[in-house]
């Protein structure tokens, strides 16, 4: 009876074995396609955010530059004490626009700022070189000997928390900024990018500047030599806040502003916005 017993039940446990073994291997298929599809689609995705850029045989300085000057910039970033911010912004006044204007010093003052909002008590200076790295070379040379220029530069080190510079090159498809009548406020959009994408921002932006000239907003666009590199700077000019609100909208309303932002923002890193406003002495007001 035990052995009937046992023997009775056997075509049911072998049933359930088999069963169980179908289910499991009905898992393990639809995991492997599952683990599958995840992985075309993780390739399709990341396809969205990873370019590819042809080799190329020439420096992209060379590809993306201006041909028809050797224009040199130089973009300052000094972090003011708070308590120092007026006593220095009157020391630049001083100082800053006798440099400009002396013929002995091929450079030009382009602008000078105090950031409104962004990183607080901070001064913001463009001046570029006609003539490029001899030129700077030159100006660098002359300043050691000009005692004005070096009491003023031993009076601003009593002021600042910190300072940084970048030497810049203009995009080929930007205009050249020229002093401006005012008042305005100026944006200085800064872009770090994914090494090896400057081509390709180079391309879509020599597109995309034809969207953003409507107002007279675009100031000048640059980038990055010496300093922080894979840097880009854009520099804008509005009336007003509301002024700037309205033109960055109605560039999307043009046909292929769209297109441009959404294959430009996966070559980001990072990204800042500042807002800038001109000092007394800035040629761009």
């Amino acid at each position: 009876m035990a052995t009937y017993g046992l023997l009775s039940s056997w075509p049911l446990s072998c049933g359930f074995f088999l069963f169980f073994k179908w289910m499991c291997w009905i898992v393990w298929i639809n995991y492997l396609s599952a683990s599958h599809n995840r992985n075309r689609e993780d390739s399709w995705f990341k396809s969205l955010f990873v370019r590819k850029v042809d080799p190329r045989k020439d420096a992209h300085s060379h590809l993306l530059a201006k041909k028809e000057d050797n224009n040199l910039y130089k973009i300052q970033f000094h972090n003011v004490k708070p308590e120092c911010l007026d006593a220095y912004n009157k020391l630049c006044e001083d100082v800053l626009p006798s440099i400009h204007a002396d013929p002995e010093y091929p450079c030009e003052l382009v602008g000078t700022w105090n950031t409104w909002y962004g990183e607080q008590d901070q001064a913001v200076h463009l001046w570029r070189y006609r003539g490029g790295y001899p030129a700077l070379t030159d100006v660098m040379n002359k300043l050691r000997q000009n005692k004005e220029f070096m009491d003023y530069r031993n009076e601003r080190g009593k002021m600042l928390l910190s300072r940084r510079n970048q030497l810049l090159l203009e995009f080929s498809f930007w205009n050249e900024p020229v002093p401006r009548s005012g008042p305005n406020i100026y944006e200085l959009r800064s872009y770090q990018l994914r090494p090896g994408t400057m081509i390709e921002w180079g391309n879509y932006w020599a597109r995309a500047i034809e969207f953003r000239q409507q107002n007279h907003e675009a100031v000048g666009g640059f980038f990055s030599q010496i300093g922080s590199l894979y840097m880009v700077h854009h520099l804008w000019a509005y009336k007003d806040l509301q002024s700037r609100e309205d033109t960055r909208n109605a560039a999307w309303q043009h046909e292929g502003w769209d297109e441009v932002v959404y294959y430009t923002v996966p070559l980001i890193q990072h990204m800042e916005s500042r807002i800038m406003i001109p000092m007394k002495s800035s040629p761009l007001k």
